[in-house]
């Protein structure tokens, strides 16, 4: 089944991408269609609030974004072409590579359990992937998978779902979550820069039409 004209132009997709240093592609899902809508909430984190009137103006770090976005799984274009895996296991694969972003590796979990036995006082919770949202060139930011449904929606006769919508929802992490060393630290310092100088663009082009251009701001 096509999914452009020819000679459109090629649309990036979109992505969940599970950084794994010991499994590097655990977790890629690759939207299969772009989601005709994102929707992004930003909330100030004000340092002045109910504080002194000096403090109104400051700022603790960040805001705090939330995303939220559904993607569809559909296995007709694998079913038609004759794919193997697809006949076997119709989008049970996608559906494990989306929900392994928000389980902790079986791995580590084994390991902690072995140590409870062990009589170990202080076990640390096991770390998930780094996870990465990238929606196109400009937006590849750090987030952590706050809220999953999914909607199973048809089965091919073993009872493999073959389509299904997937309801996200998404908080990203700035330079006030993770530790410097972290990548996501670097990745959203990089965003916010790149987001400064488009502010900027878009600031130059509005200036001269405040008022008809005869408002002095500074």
């Amino acid at each position: 089944m096509p999914d452009d004209f020819p000679g459109s132009p090629r649309v990036l997709k979109g992505a969940l991408v599970g950084i794994d240093p010991l499994n590097p592609v655990a977790s890629v899902v690759v939207f299969q269609y772009n989601p005709d809508t994102l929707t992004r909430t930003v909330q100030a984190q004000a340092a002045g609030d109910g504080g002194a009137r000096s403090e109104a103006m400051r700022l603790r770090g960040a805001p705090v974004e939330t995303i939220k976005l559904e993607i569809e799984i559909d296995a007709t274009d694998k079913l038609a072409e004759g794919d193997g895996l697809t006949a076997s296991l119709g989008i049970h694969p996608q559906l494990a590579a989306l929900e392994m972003l928000v389980y902790p590796k079986s791995a580590l979990v084994i390991a902690n359990t072995a140590l409870l036995a062990l009589g170990t006082l202080e076990i640390l919770p096991p770390v998930g992937p780094l996870t990465l949202l990238v929606w196109g060139l400009k937006r590849v930011l750090p987030v952590r998978l706050t809220e999953l449904s999914i909607t199973e929606e048809a089965y091919d006769p073993g009872l493999n779902p073959i389509r299904a919508r997937a309801s996200l929802g998404l908080r990203v992490l700035s330079y006030n979550d993770l530790e410097l060393t972290n990548p996501g630290y670097s990745l959203f310092v990089v965003h916010q820069i790149a987001k400064e100088a488009m502010a900027v663009i878009g600031s130059v082009g509005n200036l001269g039409a405040v008022a008809g251009g005869n408002v002095k701001l500074f």
